[in-house]
């Protein structure tokens, strides 16, 4: 069951970083931070119109949560604490750097009933983070999760694929395999899109960055989204959330508004063809969960038709007591129960 969760983006105007692919700094003057005023009141509707908020979280978003005056983080928590408890919202999510998390921090966000933090780690390599203006360290990721864990609240890290200096598929696994290290409850993955304004945009006009290619940033991202699922981490979020302002604005890098999709159909189809691996062509029944019956076709069906250009007619059957992203391969006499 997918819960509502009421969210709020909070631009960190006054951050002295420049990271290679952010734009809030290009976007501050056309999006401003919510007043105070205006989430409570949209807290206040949102209590209304979900009834069953368990589950349900309070966010503030925009990477830097813990990172801007401490008057104005108090005052959004403290606007949005009356929210929770009984019949109210879940608890409270939040986003920020590694470096902008200490005890005092985490002190002070468990008395406002934050449950959880979610840290912007980006890569694991401090050649990349370096290169990129993140502005910390690797290290400062590993002991922002791990005081993150001892206070108790929930832990999801982020990870960008692609970045200028980690453009190949090792890259990725070896900042997924470093994360997963740190026992993250959530992981949400960011394959670099390129924005307008950004230095990234400036380095790939000048030719001085070429993004991964498409294709190879699905079969990576699908690798991650297997590695993360068979340790029973989560992510719950793959691709820059489907919005027409980024569909309009970025000039490359890895953009699609299904781009989660993609990288399910492409794991599907990669345990179809393991599968039918020495297996004569023919007919064939494949099993899959029920709500992934189409994930196993793929978009418009391109799963079905590369397999049966290899030989291969395949249908597709629902069962239920099949795992996410496991499948079960009949003789083509079989079907469906």
């Amino acid at each position: 069951m997918k819960h509502k969760n009421v969210a709020f983006f909070i631009p960190h105007l006054g951050c002295p970083h420049q990271c290679s692919f952010c734009d809030q700094r290009a976007i501050s003057g056309k999006v401003a931070a919510p007043s105070v005023g205006e989430v409570e009141k949209t807290l206040l509707e949102a209590s209304a119109d979900i009834a069953d908020k368990r589950g349900a979280e309070i966010a503030f978003f925009g990477g830097s949560f813990t990172a801007i005056p401490r008057s104005t983080m108090c005052a959004y928590l403290e606007a949005a604490k009356p929210f929770l408890g009984k019949d109210g919202f879940a608890g409270i999510r939040i986003s920020t750097r590694p470096d902008a998390i200490s005890a005092e921090i985490l002190s002070l966000l468990r008395q406002y009933g934050v449950t959880a933090i979610e840290l912007g780690a980006q890569s694991m390599k401090d050649e990349v983070l370096l290169k990129n203006g993140r502005g910390h360290t690797a290290a400062d990721v590993r002991r922002a999760a791990y005081q993150i864990k001892v206070h108790g609240f929930e832990l999801g890290l982020q990870m960008m694929v692609g970045l200028p200096g980690d453009t190949e598929p090792e890259d990725a696994l070896y900042t997924a395999k470093a994360l997963l290290a740190l026992s993250p409850d959530c992981m949400r993955i960011y394959p670099a899109v390129i924005l307008p304004h950004t230095r990234l945009a400036e380095w790939y006009q000048m030719g001085k960055y070429v993004p991964m290619a498409f294709d190879t940033a699905v079969s990576v991202c699908a690798e991650l989204l297997l590695l993360f699922h068979q340790n029973r981490v989560p992510v719950i979020r793959l691709g820059l959330h489907d919005s027409p302002e980024v569909a309009a604005r970025h000039i490359g890098g890895i953009y699609h508004p299904a781009f989660r999709e993609l990288c399910e159909n492409t794991i599907y189809l990669t345990r179809a063809q393991a599968a039918l691996s020495g297996k004569a062509p023919g007919s064939y029944m494949i099993e899959v969960r029920p709500d992934c019956i189409s994930k196993m076709a793929g978009q418009h069906r391109k799963n079905l038709l590369i397999l049966r250009k290899a030989g291969y007619k395949l249908k597709i059957c629902g069962n239920p007591q099949l795992d996410l992203y496991e499948i079960s391969l009949k003789g083509g006499g079989s079907s469906c129960s």
